[in-house]
């Protein structure tokens, strides 16, 4: 199937973006950090279907978000448990990929709906950078869980979009890209100058249809810089 002219244009914006964020879950990673978590914690299927209810855009990302982790409930020893025992699950040619944006000065950012304790490993695997982490975090008190930051962007419907505005500003970025799998990534752009869906560990039709460029392979963004 030969390209489109709308395709076209995000092929030339990526080829010149000097920054690129990555959705996190399904994306970086392939499993959802939160899906894992609460099968460590024994309430994987409960869990499971908020998160094809949010990704698929059927509610807002904090009600999931909350109902999620209402059923979860982690102790900070669980989860500190869970990462200890939970390595990254990196996706393919991913690493390869960060390492040629970042050969070509170009930087490089996660923003995920997920949680900073959980994503920083994959983070450090990836040599990005603390700050360039924008992610949800969790609170607890005394080793119980107490919630989520409502502050954070990322930890809401339109997060990502909040999240895009704040690094072109921040880091005078002339051309920004989204890559991700889910809805809450197709947001942010605009104010990102382009989003790529990406399908390489699960395809989400509504996804899909709304990208001007859909990848399955992260090779794909590879042979384009090259």
């Amino acid at each position: 199937m030969g390209t489109t002219a709308c395709e076209e244009d995000v092929r030339a914006i990526w080829r010149r973006a000097d920054g690129v964020c990555f959705d996190v879950d399904s994306t970086v990673c392939k499993d959802e950090g939160l899906d894992e978590l609460a099968n460590f914690c024994g309430v994987g299927p409960q869990v499971k279907e908020w998160t094809a209810k949010a990704m698929g855009g059927d509610v807002t990302f904090r009600q999931a978000l909350t109902e999620r982790l209402k059923i979860v409930n982690p102790s900070l020893k669980q989860v500190q448990d869970f990462i200890q025992s939970h390595p990254p699950l990196l996706s393919d040619g991913i690493e390869e990929l960060v390492s040629l944006l970042q050969s070509r000065k170009t930087s490089v950012f996660l923003v995920s709906g997920g949680f900073r304790r959980i994503i920083e490993p994959a983070a450090q695997c990836l040599n990005i950078p603390p700050e360039h982490l924008f992610a949800n975090r969790l609170l607890f008190e005394n080793g119980e869980y107490k919630g989520f930051d409502p502050e954070e962007p990322t930890s809401e419907s339109g997060g990502k979009k909040r999240v895009a505005a704040t690094l072109k500003e921040k880091f005078g970025l002339k051309c920004l890209v989204m890559v991700g799998d889910g809805a809450t990534d197709m947001e942010a752009a605009p104010p990102a100058d382009a989003f790529i869906g990406y399908g390489g560990n699960v395809v989400r039709e509504k996804v899909k249809e709304g990208a001007k460029w859909f990848v399955t392979d992260f090779r794909q963004l590879i042979d384009e810089l090259n």
